[in-house]
């Protein structure tokens, strides 16, 4: 499969090439990889085409809808015990782009679904399977295994965009104009950590829902599910009562705002009345809570603080409750914690979580196997690149406590404003009221922006945000607005599909602020945007 290059597109400002040169074979790409690269194959795809692997276990599900492209696959030895592999997007029609999509949890394998979203934008898309193949919450594949952790926390990722970029500059014969990242999760994570230590990857990263405090998030985990366990003590809540709690909750804190709209815009505003839920002699035994109940969760809703009163990590918001069983409803803390713990840190998959105590808080950040921690806040570099850094937040995320990015947030402007940079400029944080992690929400709470990985959580042919293909409704347009043509991101909209089907209609549109800002209702429509502004300070 030959391309032929039309110069007259870019010469009409259409920005779209239609490619060259070299054909869509492992030939045309093996001259261009270092001597440790080997490519896997190169096949060429036509128009609405399906593209993934039915082996990868970590992103099964294939992408659709796809405009011709060029697909490849290349496996990188990266230590004599490890090795990692990314795939490559190409698209006949190049938007003289490149973006690189991220991953989740602990999961190994190519995105293929967030390539497809970010392919129909007309990037040239990376991803990398960070050294293995597993699902999100198997971490069995680190055990004793150090090189496979380094390329899980940051080397997979970067050796991948700096050859990817090398192949696409060969491919196209032509220069990439600009470079942005998407994530989510592990991929917030993942943006972030690529900016500390290599400022000038990326002109633009979109981060959501950061796990960038690897050592103290996965421990946390383990904490937060001890506040709910024995199954059989007194002090245990069972999942059944999960919705009682979360109906007096925004019972409690949803008019805050002044709108009792299911969607709570700032849960730190509301002074919650724990006893409320306190079972009387009258109550009803399946809707009312116990006093030893009610301690624990005191633990849920507060940071999570141990010897010498150290913060270790932040708590769960009001309004985070439809998302607890994850964390909170099983019969020992969720895998993301304790298999952190047995695989990826003392390397015996027989230790008891019942064993957990804050020193294996310090000796996670003695170690830090793999160097995951993205907790090198001086980001001066990445903005002295001219770097655009767009960060967000679900407020009812209960798998990563949204504290967690306003800790992060709040730790780079105390890094920076004595360097007398302002972060506005070139940073901006959003957070998403009642939405839940990475995607979807309470309420019907409108989630919706093109963040990382939303595309398919919509369907496996969905891009960008469907009938708004705008800066002011796509944050992955937002963010390339941002630093082409510095129009910097003041509100972006939030939207809400019935049913989460875009063929139902929209449901709900809802302004989003920059922090430390909030939504105003001003008035009108109060499932329309329009109907807001940004004022309110936290």
């Amino acid at each position: 499969m030959w391309h032929l290059k039309y110069l007259v597109l870019q010469i009409l400002g259409l920005g779209i090439v239609e490619t060259l040169a070299y054909q869509c074979a492992p030939s045309s790409f093996t001259k261009f990889l270092p001597a440790n690269a080997s490519v896997l194959y190169a096949i060429p795809n036509g128009p609405n085409s399906t593209f993934g692997n039915p082996y990868n276990l970590g992103y099964p599900t294939n992408a659709t809808n796809l405009p011709p492209f060029c697909a490849v696959l290349v496996n990188v030895t990266s230590s004599s015990t490890s090795s990692f592999t990314f795939g490559l997007f190409l698209p006949d029609q190049w938007n003289d782009r490149f973006l690189a999509v991220g991953n989740g949890g602990f999961a190994g394998g190519v995105n293929y679904l967030d390539m497809g979203a970010g392919l129909q934008y007309g990037f040239a898309v990376i991803s990398t399977d960070t050294g293995h193949n597993s699902t999100s919450f198997d971490i069995s594949w680190a055990l004793n295994l150090p090189e496979k952790k380094i390329d899980w926390g940051y080397r997979a990722m970067h050796g991948s965009i700096v050859l990817a970029k090398q192949l696409v500059t060969a491919y196209y014969k032509s220069p990439i104009r600009y470079s942005y990242y998407s994530g989510c999760s592990t991929g917030g994570r993942q943006g972030l950590k690529d900016i500390e230590l290599y400022p000038e990857d990326f002109d633009g990263v979109l981060a959501g829902a950061p796990a960038w405090w690897t050592t103290h998030l996965q421990t946390w985990t383990i904490k937060l599910g001890t506040y709910n366990l024995p199954v059989n003590a007194s002090s245990h809540i069972p999942v059944s009562l999960f919705p009682v709690i979360s109906a007096e909750v925004f019972r409690q804190c949803d008019g805050l705002d002044g709108l009792v709209d299911g969607i709570i815009v700032d849960p730190r505003r509301c002074d919650f009345y724990y006893e409320a839920l306190l079972c009387t002699p009258t109550s009803n035994a399946s809707a009312c809570l116990t006093s030893p109940q009610i301690d624990t969760l005191y633990h849920i809703y507060n940071d999570y603080v141990d010897t010498n009163q150290t913060f270790v990590f932040p708590h769960l918001e009001l309004g985070s409750e439809g998302q607890w069983p994850v964390l909170l409803g099983g019969t020992a803390p969720n895998a993301l914690g304790t298999a952190y713990v047995q695989d990826f840190l003392l390397n015996d998959p027989t230790w008891p979580y019942t064993d957990f105590t804050y020193s294996i808080v310090q000796l996670a950040d003695a170690q830090d196997p793999g160097s995951p921690n993205a907790d090198d806040f001086d980001l001066a570099p990445f903005h002295a690149h001219g770097g655009k850094l767009l960060q967000y937040h679900g407020l009812s995320d209960a798998l990563i406590a949204t504290g967690s990015s306003v800790y992060f947030y709040t730790h780079v402007l105390r890094a920076l404003a004595p360097q007398g940079l302002a972060l506005h400029d070139w940073y901006r944080f959003f957070l998403v009221p009642g939405m839940q992690h990475c995607g979807g929400s309470v309420h019907d709470a409108p989630w919706y922006f093109a963040g990382g990985g939303q595309a398919g959580m919509l369907g496996p042919g969905v891009h960008g945000v469907p009938g708004f293909e705008d800066p002011a409704h796509d944050a992955l347009l937002a963010l390339m607005a941002w630093v082409e043509h510095g129009q910097a991101p003041d509100a972006i909209v939030a939207t809400k599909w019935r049913n989460d089907t875009i063929a139902d209609g929209v449901l709900r549109q809802r302004l989003l602020c920059p922090y430390p800002s909030t939504p105003v209702y001003a008035g009108g429509d109060v499932d329309s945007a329009a109907s807001f502004s940004c004022g309110a300070v936290l």
